[in-house]
């Protein structure tokens, strides 16, 4: 995924939208801004999936239910189980009332061309809370009037009486509604207290009003579309969304239990025959797949380090080199981690690759690299980053950032003609020369591999010997 759905928005300084305002914001869309339906319901359905993926990892809620409706809500449904089975979920669709619409009926071709199941009303288990992890209500939106009529009527209600389920204290599939809860009122909500209550609400473009009235645990807003001519005409309010993300949460996260979290891991196995025989070379060809799959700073380490009391401290730092030498980065000389480093000149890397489920372990011995690399590298990095590094009096106490803000506008006005900025004495780079590497990848269960080389000696040669260790 793209950057997550950190931001987190307080409800109450959000826009919601009424019936007709919704209505209106879309002619607009479809008419004088020239999206088209197919545009905005594969961006609607890409929305909802996002969200879910934000909120429901599918190693825990593989099993996808969509239900889906005859209008533009059900196309949302049906996008969005298409993105789904592409982020490793495992989709079905009931979609009982199909239109005839070419765009309709392209969506089903896609999603039969993946072997996504169609599965008819008839077809349901009366017990969706066996088959199904997550329950997608893609009914009805915001247009819908009047009574559910059947099937839908039926299947609104299997929804509502799955909370009923949930009393039991039993495992239920999670509910999540598309823009409106299905029966609801669009402005006022549940009216009679006896509707569908999701557990997720992906709203669209804006929050609705009945929007307020939702009580469940997951809020989120999809559809990064919104031009600023709409939102200054509607006076909307909306949240920023994080990175590239397509969902930004709406209101606090649900409270969690800590010890309860756990991710169970999904990888190729790593296999000793398979790695290469030099670590160095191991972990380039690691690094490489981190840097493809755009992982964001793939070249981020914890470095940790211990002075002469033994102590350790760890921080986050960048790799900034490596090659059959070591690793290198660069940093204040007169830092804790460089005092550190002349007390005892040995420290720890750890890098980790969430989205690959690798972490890379280095231990090795520490020096300096030559006065030569470091000016070589002080200036090739933006000027900013130069001035900053001449500011940054390191781990020393400063009486606030005004004070770092007003020397570093100093020295820019200093050096605004272009001149060389000068490295200051006390920064520059230090190599690790790695004595032990493990390479561990998350697997099932928390039978994680884990290969270690360390050196050994062979006819008078070093060698790596590869070792498997116990997860």
């Amino acid at each position: 995924m793209a950057d997550r759905a950190v931001q987190i928005q307080n409800p109450d300084s959000i826009s919601y939208l009424t019936q007709r305002e919704a209505a209106e914001i879309d002619e607009i869309l479809m008419g004088p801004l020239g999206f088209s339906v197919d545009q905005l319901m594969e961006l609607a359905g890409l929305s909802v999936a996002a969200s879910i993926a934000e909120a429901y990892k599918p190693s825990e809620y593989k099993r996808v239910l969509a239900i889906c409706g005859p209008g533009n809500n059900g196309g949302d449904g049906l996008v969005a189980a298409r993105h789904l089975y592409h982020f490793g979920y495992k989709p079905s669709v009931c979609y009982p009332k199909r239109t005839p619409k070419p765009l309709y009926s392209g969506l089903v071709t896609q999603l039969e061309s993946l072997s996504v199941p169609f599965l008819s009303v008839e077809d349901l288990p009366l017990d969706l809370s066996k088959d199904f992890d997550i329950l997608v209500d893609a009914m009805f939106g915001f247009s819908f009037h009047g009574t559910p009529r059947p099937p839908f009527d039926d299947l609104i209600q299997r929804l509502v009486s799955l909370r009923d389920h949930d009393q039991t204290h039993q495992k239920s599939p999670v509910i999540v509604s598309i823009d409106i809860p299905s029966g609801w009122h669009v402005e006022e909500g549940d009216i009679g207290g006896e509707g569908i209550k999701p557990d997720m609400l992906v709203s669209l473009t804006a929050p609705k009003l009945c929007a307020k009235k939702f009580c469940g645990p997951q809020h989120f807003l999809g559809g990064r579309f919104v031009p600023p001519s709409i939102a200054d005409k509607y006076k909307l309010r909306l949240p920023p969304y994080p990175g590239t993300s397509m969902c930004v949460r709406i209101g606090k996260p649900p409270k969690i239990d800590i010890s309860a979290l756990r991710e169970n891991y999904i990888s190729p196995e790593l296999l000793e025959e398979q790695v290469e025989a030099d670590p160095i070379d191991q972990f380039c060809k690691w690094f490489d797949d981190a840097v493809a799959a755009n992982l964001k700073e793939p070249n981020a380490m914890a470095l940790s380090t211990a002075g002469k009391d033994g102590k350790p401290s760890s921080r986050m730092v960048l790799l900034k080199g490596v090659d059959k030498d070591g690793f290198v980065w660069y940093t204040n000389y007169d830092s804790r981690k460089a005092h550190d480093l002349s007390d005892n000149p040995h420290a720890s890397l750890l890098f980790y690759w969430d989205g690959l489920n690798r972490q890379v372990r280095v231990e090795g011995s520490v020096q300096k690299v030559s006065d030569e690399e470091s000016e070589q590298y002080f200036h090739s990095r933006p000027r900013g980053s130069q001035i900053g590094a001449i500011v940054s009096k390191q781990s020393t106490v400063v009486p606030g950032r005004h004070v770092l803000h007003q020397q570093y506008k100093e020295l820019e006005e200093k050096f605004s003609d272009g001149s060389l900025i000068p490295k200051p004495k006390h920064w520059g780079g230090y190599r690790l020369k790695p004595e032990l590497f493990e390479f561990w990848q998350g697997q099932k269960s928390r039978l994680h591999d884990r290969l270690q080389y360390s050196p050994h000696e062979i006819n008078g040669q070093q060698v790596w010997k590869i070792e498997r260790l116990a997860p």
